[in-house]
């Protein structure tokens, strides 16, 4: 990679972040840290309004910009992959949104590029979920983004319905189904509902504020930790 390159490269990665460390940098260009902490110094005496230090890490100043970005025939690709795959299986809303945004990526590029993008032979199926199934889908990310709580009447595997009070941490999908990873009020714990069999779903006007022990780090943690268990026990 050319220096003029690699630099552009340390100011994208440092304005898409609150908080870039040098080994960070390093990584991700493959250079040395050593190279990384020359690199910064050149761009802030250049006028480059990055602040932070080393062994601490490097942030953007607010109110930086740059002229728009130009992406590589590869890159274009990508998008347009990532896309592809992840529109059927998005609520409707956040689907159109996608497709918005890439006809705006693909009509400033250069013909060359924006050719290659649109003759990429990758391709997903379409996934059949049901209309409630989406709806229900689109208003859990958005309680999600809000920090609001939700109240559900769930269906489980075994025909068993409950009411529960949720803390909506996520929405995963694993190839079939959606599924929300919650904290439960009822239960005192986290907890996963497949959401195509959520029966009733109501927003609640109340919010909340994340808590130790009740956030999807803390659900993160709570895997690792399990799973971490599990490998122990089965070397044992």
């Amino acid at each position: 990679m050319r220096r003029a390159d690699r630099l552009f490269q340390i100011v994208q990665l440092i304005r898409g972040r609150r908080l870039s460390t040098a080994q960070f940098l390093a990584e991700r260009l493959e250079v040395s840290e050593r190279t990384v902490y020359r690199d910064v110094a050149d761009l802030m005496a250049q006028g480059v309004p990055i602040e932070g230090e080393a062994g601490v890490g490097y942030r953007m100043r607010p109110g930086f910009d740059l002229p728009p970005l130009m992406f590589t025939h590869e890159e274009a690709q990508a998008l347009v992959a990532s896309v592809r795959i992840a529109q059927p299986r998005l609520d409707e809303a956040l689907a159109r949104q996608a497709e918005a945004a890439l006809s705006k990526i693909l009509a400033v590029l250069p013909a060359p590029a924006r050719a290659a993008a649109e003759s990429l032979a990758v391709y997903a199926p379409p996934v059949h979920f049901d209309t409630r199934t989406r709806a229900r889908l689109e208003s859990l990310r958005l309680a999600t983004e809000a920090r609001r709580f939700v109240r559900i009447k769930y269906l489980d595997l075994k025909e068993q319905e409950s009411e529960r009070t949720l803390r909506p941490l996520g929405c995963f999908y694993w190839g079939a189904v959606w599924t929300l990873a919650a904290w439960c009020e009822h239960r005192n714990a986290f907890r996963n509902f497949r959401i195509d069999r959520i029966q009733h779903l109501e927003l609640l006007d109340e919010t909340f504020r994340d808590e130790p022990g009740k956030t999807m780090a803390d659900l993160f943690r709570s895997i690792d930790a399990e799973m971490h268990e599990r490998d122990t026990a089965t070397d044992a």
